[in-house]
């Protein structure tokens, strides 16, 4: 099923340019497109059904950063600008990537191609079932529902457990040990040092991971099998 996008510019010219590489791109369908920002935020929340949202960043009456930071349920999205300025911050919100204006084609294509895979990765997702790690932290049993893991790390003897929302929690235990008790469905090796919940990636990138909290981590060479996996699902 093709990607279902809108495009949100106030330039015409900047929506036609759009219009026509979406016309290009069999992956992807354009659903609508609007010249202002409040008129597309109404729509996204009314329709719902909407993967990518490719946005311009300076419009009159709400930004595009504004519009996505208002978004309680957010697509994906593309900047699409004329200003470099705003790359980091675009960056720090996920987006997908960072169009400058005047586009070409080719990077255009990039950037679809991207969202796509990130897209395909949301999709294979497997729900979260109830279920929770017990492990021994600051002289207490502590218990870790799956759902809120992020990523494990190995540090020395000890593995320090990422919790989303949360400060870690150290504990002494081999990664290998809390490997066996996690469900292997839902956390994957991918690094002599890590450990991450497959439901918490965003993307696979070169040689490494990118989660949806933005954290970037690397894959070792030995799991280059769990990589390829991935993306001959995605296809």
């Amino acid at each position: 099923m093709p990607l279902r996008c809108i495009a949100i510019d106030d330039e015409p010219l900047a929506l036609e340019v759009i219009r026509d590489f979406a016309e290009r791109i069999n992956e992807m369908e354009l659903v609508a497109a609007f010249e202002d920002a409040v008129s597309a935020s109404e729509f996204i929340r009314t329709t719902g059904n909407i993967d990518l949202i490719l946005i311009d960043i300076q419009m009159p009456a709400i930004t595009g950063i504004q519009l996505i930071q208002s978004l309680q349920h957010k697509p994906l999205f593309i900047f699409t600008t004329a200003y470099k300025e705003f790359a980091f911050e675009g960056f720090e919100m996920n987006a997908v990537d960072y169009l400058l204006k005047p586009i070409a084609f080719e990077r255009f294509e990039k950037a679809i191609t991207k969202a796509i895979d990130m897209h395909r990765l949301k999709q294979q997702k497997p729900s979260l079932p109830e279920g929770s790690l017990m492990v021994y932290a600051e002289y207490n049993m502590v218990k870790i529902n799956y759902v809120d893991i992020e990523y494990i790390e190995s540090v020395q003897d000890y593995i320090r457990i990422h919790i989303k929302n949360s400060k870690p929690i150290m504990t002494l235990l081999p990664l290998k040990k809390v490997l066996e008790k996690l469900p292997e469905q839902l956390f994957q090796r991918i690094h002599r040092s890590y450990i991450v919940a497959v439901n918490e990636i965003q993307a696979i990138l070169h040689k490494k991971i990118k989660l949806t909290s933005g954290t970037e981590l690397p894959v070792g060479e030995s799991y280059a099998s769990f990589i390829r996996s991935w993306k001959q699902q995605g296809q």
